[in-house]
């Protein structure tokens, strides 16, 4: 996957260029299967495979000479999870599809002891019980599935507002199945946002290790929100307490966090 950084090109100009890179991949024995482009933050990435990173620069430069800025190996299905699949375009029809992502992990809390205190049986129904809750607000929030973290899940979606509302969702469903016996069971949940390809040099970058950090610094029963999540859901509706700043471990700086308010006092869907 590699990623481009552009100063001012617009979706024509990204379809006629991935024509160009189509007519040349033979060449390099690479295979360009999709690109997203934010016209907004004007990046582009493109998924391809070939024999090396060098190989997929240089039909780049060979086809219309925009050198990639990073040029990362990654796993094709784990893109496809976490972009939440690819559109089927014409090639050499211009559209914008951003490649940034909101992404949400859960965790159980107290998961390791829930066995100790229930036993097999009782503990794996609460997981299940769990997955389901989750996977519900998943899909009502247009959310996809990344991976099951063992204690809980990782989930991108489109937006601020589907994260937001799926872990608000989550929540008040837990807090509300029966099933969960009255609350022994209570999930951490940590939501920021990004793009899939950073200067960190992983697939999924520092967007994803903050959701996973403040996943684990929040409260049982509780959300916390990366600053970059709080500010693109201003006026969206959603209630926030008061900024926090913690420092996480990965992190050279202190981050700033939000609590998202989702009891019955922020009102339907975490809404006042």
């Amino acid at each position: 996957m590699d990623r481009h950084e552009f100063t001012q090109v617009t979706a024509a100009d990204l379809a006629a260029a991935h024509l160009q890179d189509l007519a040349v991949q033979g060449q390099f024995e690479v295979q360009f299967l999709n690109y997203w482009f934010d016209e907004e933050r004007q990046h582009a990435f493109c998924l391809a495979t070939g024999p090396t990173g060098e190989a997929v620069g240089a039909a780049h430069a060979a086809s219309h000479g925009s050198i990639p800025y990073q040029i990362i190996e990654v796993d094709p299905d784990a893109v496809v999870r976490f972009m939440g699949g690819m559109a089927n375009h014409r090639p050499g029809e211009p559209y914008v599809e951003t490649a940034f992502r909101t992404i949400l992990f859960t965790d159980i809390e107290g998961s390791t002891g829930l066995t100790q205190q229930l036993g097999d049986a009782r503990a794996m129904a609460l997981l299940r019980n769990h997955d389901q809750v989750v996977r519900e607000a998943l899909q009502r929030n247009t959310g996809s599935e990344v991976k099951h973290t063992g204690d809980g899940l990782m989930a991108s979606f489109r937006s601020v507002t589907g994260g937001l509302g799926a872990a608000i969702e989550i929540q008040r469903g837990l807090a509300a199945d029966a099933a969960l016996e009255a609350g022994r069971l209570q999930v951490r949940i940590g939501v920021a946002a990004g793009e899939p390809v950073t200067e960190r040099g992983d697939l999924f970058g520092a967007a994803v290790q903050l959701a996973a950090r403040l996943c684990q610094r929040a409260k049982p029963g509780g959300i916390l929100a990366s600053a970059g999540v709080h500010d693109l859901a201003l006026g969206k509706g959603f209630t926030f307490g008061k900024a926090g700043r913690l420092r996480l471990k990965g992190f050279d700086e202190p981050s700033t966090a939000f609590e998202v308010l989702w009891r019955d006092e922020a009102g339907p869907g975490g809404r006042p």
